[in-house]
């Protein structure tokens, strides 16, 4: 990534965020939110963030890594899918949003721990706050994927559908505004000669209570 960012010309710092703890699955969401925070301890003046899956490379130097006037998707077309956006609102992979719309939409969503739909929840808090998706083109944005042969299946979250479902009913409160008291603690920040290293502790997440979307934030009339 080093040559690809220096040939931009762009002052930029890497953070490497990763879990470990008591929780096991992957909680993407949660991880970014950390990022954000203590990124922004190391130095306040950060006004764009790349939100960035590890297991992602891009092929063309014309694909900047800047934000937009609007939150902006750069892994358009990865090779796992034959270099083809799956569908119009997806907004993972590879993507950047400015410091201001980051704090607007409350960061992502704290909840989603094993694989699956906490993007989807991003793009419906940029759907609520009428922020559009833009993206570079096609032909520009090409990413390869790194193998994954290696590793054990992903876990898939079994409360993700309910969670998106419910998405906008929490999207005040669940994220950067309630990272506080989610459970977690920074274990080590390593400034390391390449990137930096932040280590978190993430706690057993209790297990999500399935509420009727009609029964929430419905007033007791009797």
């Amino acid at each position: 990534m080093h040559p690809f960012l220096q040939r931009q010309g762009l002052d930029y710092t890497i953070y490497v965020i990763e879990q470990h703890g008591e929780e096991q699955s992957f909680c993407q969401g949660f991880l970014y939110n950390v990022g954000f925070t203590e990124a922004l301890k190391d130095d306040p003046s950060y006004d764009c963030f790349i939100f960035h899956d590890v297991d992602l490379l891009p092929e063309d130097d014309r694909n900047l890594y800047t934000c937009a006037r609007s939150p902006y998707h750069l892994s358009v077309a990865i090779d796992k899918f034959d270099y083809k956006l799956p569908y119009v609102a997806l907004f993972g992979g590879v993507s950047a949003l400015n410091t201001s719309h980051y704090r607007l939409l409350n960061g992502y969503s704290n909840l989603y721990c094993g694989w699956g739909a906490e993007d989807d929840d991003m793009a419906r808090r940029l759907y609520k706050h009428v922020l559009a998706i833009s993206r570079p083109e096609p032909d520009i944005a090409r990413y390869k994927m790194l193998s994954h042969k290696s590793r054990e299946p992903r876990e898939a979250n079994p409360d993700r559908h309910y969670l998106l479902h419910t998405a906008l009913h929490r999207a005040k409160t669940d994220g950067l505004a309630d990272l506080q008291t989610a459970n977690y603690s920074v274990t080590s920040v390593t400034h390391k000669a390449l990137y930096t290293h932040i280590l978190v502790n993430i706690t057993k997440r209790k297990p999500i209570k399935h509420v009727h979307p009609r029964k929430i934030g419905k007033r007791n009339t009797n």
